[in-house]
């Protein structure tokens, strides 16, 4: 990208990410065009095959915790009635990446969108039905978007993405850079939920330095394992 922009590592099915949600949104209607925002799935835990146990439900229900009282964004605490929950963060962040296609605000919204459904309404965003209904609710045919789904290639943009974050040595979400497009040197805002406030004033100061780091500080995220 060129000019001042913004690149936001996260995962649809990070908690910290649902919290920061909000604060992303305060920063876009703060900057607007001048600060673009080019989202990067991270990969939080692509993959994993087996289902959560009582030890798992236990750590991220802390999280979910931990999340609510930090951000005041809504949980569905009856995900943790669910039995069998397999907690594969792949098929939402590949829904995402499909959805990106029409362009990076659709994909941010998806993201948004998909965090709503799962803990905020305790939908099921690894199953393909729900990531198509929430697909419709964006004015995305259902039908195409299955077959987009579906498509090796959506698989392997979505693992392009992750070896995104992984070359750029992101080790838990969400985090947010600042870069300029002149050169590959970019700025750390924040590794992990900070809020608004602290976000804003490092990008301005960012943006009065002409692109010197400037950095909110770390807070709590989702850490990859």
């Amino acid at each position: 990208m060129q000019g001042p922009h913004l690149v936001y590592f996260a995962d649809p099915m990070c908690s910290w990410c649902w919290g920061f949600s909000p604060v992303l949104q305060h920063v876009q209607q703060r900057f607007g065009a001048a600060l673009a925002v080019r989202l990067v799935l991270g990969g939080l835990r692509p993959g994993t095959t087996q289902p959560m146990d009582s030890r798992d439900r236990s750590e991220v229900r802390s999280h979910w915790e931990h999340v609510q009282q930090a951000s005041g964004q809504p949980f569905d605490f009856g995900f943790f009635d669910r039995d069998g929950f397999v907690y594969d963060t792949e098929p939402a962040s590949r829904a995402v990446v499909v959805l990106r296609r029409r362009g990076m605000q659709t994909g941010l919204a998806a993201l948004q969108r998909i965090q709503r459904a799962f803990y905020a309404h305790n939908r099921d965003v690894t199953d393909v039905d729900t990531l198509a209904d929430l697909a419709a609710g964006l004015g995305v045919d259902p039908a195409a978007f299955r077959e987009e789904f579906a498509d090796e290639q959506a698989v392997q943009e979505t693992l392009a993405d992750f070896a995104i974050a992984q070359g750029a040595g992101i080790r838990g979400f969400p985090t947010l850079i600042a870069g300029t497009g002149a050169d590959n040197r970019y700025a750390l805002i924040t590794h992990g939920f900070q809020p608004a406030e602290r976000i804003v004033s490092a990008l301005e100061h960012w943006l009065g330095e002409t692109g010197s780091s400037a950095s909110a500080a770390g807070g709590p995220s989702c850490m990859l394992h």
